[in-house]
């Protein structure tokens, strides 16, 4: 088999693809094989444009060029350290300047390899967190319907996508679901935020008389709920979350994999609707996707309450062997910077209005049913086709990759995130696509 990576290997079985139709996508594979900026370069050499920043990640663009030194550089020079009982520099540097980035009261990072993970450290901090303080009663969680917070056993039951739970039994006991805030009847082709449904929030209050506050320990929610849609919060619905859990002492958790390092024009959800949790989670867009890292960042009380006893006794028995990479490290520092340079954290709210309006042309277009925009971010919901949910949209992705543009699709959700570098002639290349495919479709 050659190893060119021009070549798709001849055998594609050994390799379970995740989140794919494997037996479908293995009898006509999609390959990419070299990217840059914008573009990624297909097998067959073709140009298709990056309708989705690869997973929600790659939000500087692919291959730049600082990051990539950074990483080359990093290889050589430590390509590894152990994450327990020793450290590296670069680990507390980027600990420091995701310090100064995040809202203030975020003082403290502990550093994961993915989204997943950083739930899972999110939700294990605000269970040992309530038990140092003495309140151990505090062991339930509440995530929110339709929900994505990755896939390891935490996240899928503080999640609320059935297909991602349903398989696994009966997940982790005592955990319950606020209702999500998308209403088709009252907000579709809503403008940024929908004017419907903030009072939804309350819910989290009915929750708390059923299970009583002393039972409960955090809440977890997306700014904006991406994987599963783009669903997108009303006003005043993330301030009246945080109001009801400092009321009743429990945790708040910002889910921020997908929100975090500029998709909204913010550096983060919690700076664009002006709430701070007491833990928000990142991933993705921290090392601009190009290894994998995650970090958590937890209010100094929620540190400093773990910094109790004997100083020789570790405090959280918690962490990962590749917990603050120093390679991982080096393509962070790097990618900040690159945001830095270039303005990117908040490029996103210079192009908001133009996606804005370059989305929302699209309204009339055959069975669209939604339009929702916030940030760089969008989704395009279309009518499923009776009897075969997910066809429709899926359809749509792959004449968009054959047409040379790459999309994402949940359920019947066509869902864009595009690198924050894209330019304006770039979103209408992307509307013009989709709208010449819509109106195909059957």
């Amino acid at each position: 088999m050659s190893t060119s990576s021009n070549v798709a290997p001849n055998d594609l079985s050994a390799f379970w693809m995740p989140f794919t139709a494997n037996r479908q996508f293995k009898k006509a594979p999609r390959m990419f094989v070299a990217a840059r900026d914008m573009h990624y370069t297909t097998s067959d050499g073709r140009q298709v444009l990056d309708g989705t920043a690869g997973l929600w990640c790659v939000n500087a663009g692919h291959a730049r060029p600082k990051i990539v030194e950074a990483i080359a550089r990093q290889a050589g020079e430590l390509d590894y350290a152990p994450a327990f009982q020793m450290g590296h520099p670069k680990a507390f540097e980027l600990a420091n300047r995701l310090v100064d980035l995040a809202p203030d009261g975020l003082d403290h990072v502990l550093f994961t390899n993915s989204g997943s993970e950083s739930v899972e450290t999110a939700l294990k901090v605000a269970l040992a967190y309530h038990r140092v303080k003495g309140e151990g009663s505090r062991t339930r969680l509440i995530g929110r319907e339709r929900a994505y917070h990755g896939v390891n056993f935490g996240g899928i039951s503080v999640g609320g996508i059935v297909t991602n739970r349903k398989m696994f039994g009966t997940l982790l006991t005592g955990v319950d679901h606020m209702p999500h805030t998308h209403d088709l009847a009252k907000n579709a082709f809503s403008r940024g935020e929908p004017e419907h449904g903030a009072d939804l929030a309350d819910e989290l209050e009915r929750i708390v008389t059923l299970h009583d506050a002393s039972t409960i320990a955090a809440v977890i929610v997306e700014p904006v709920a991406g994987s599963t849609g783009v669903l997108i919060p009303p006003p005043g619905y993330l301030k009246r979350l945080r109001e009801i859990t400092r009321k009743h002492g429990i945790l708040l958790i910002f889910d921020e994999v997908i929100t975090g390092y500029g998709r909204l024009g913010t550096p983060f959800g919690a700076d664009y609707f002006g709430v701070t949790p007491d833990i928000m989670v990142t991933a993705k867009g921290l090392t601009n996707g190009v290894i994998p890292m995650g970090a958590v960042m937890v209010s100094a009380e929620i540190h400093d309450t773990f910094m109790q006893g004997p100083e020789h006794l570790i405090e959280f028995f918690h962490g990962y062997t590749y917990s603050g990479n120093p390679v991982a490290s080096a393509a962070a520092l790097a990618t900040l910077d690159t945001y830095k340079e270039e303005g990117l954290l908040t490029r996103g709210a210079a192009l908001a209005k133009a996606w804005e309006d370059a989305l929302h042309s699209l309204k009339g277009l055959p069975h669209v049913i939604d339009i929702r925009n916030i940030g760089l971010v969008g989704a395009i919901e279309l009518e499923p086709i009776a009897g075969s949910p997910t066809k429709r949209a899926f359809s749509a992705f792959l004449k968009a990759y054959e047409q040379g543009l790459l999309v994402r699709t949940t359920g019947d959700i066509i869902a864009l995130s595009p690198p924050l570098i894209i330019s304006e002639s770039q979103i209408g290349e992307i509307v013009s696509t989709l709208s010449g495919i819509l109106k195909t479709l059957e």
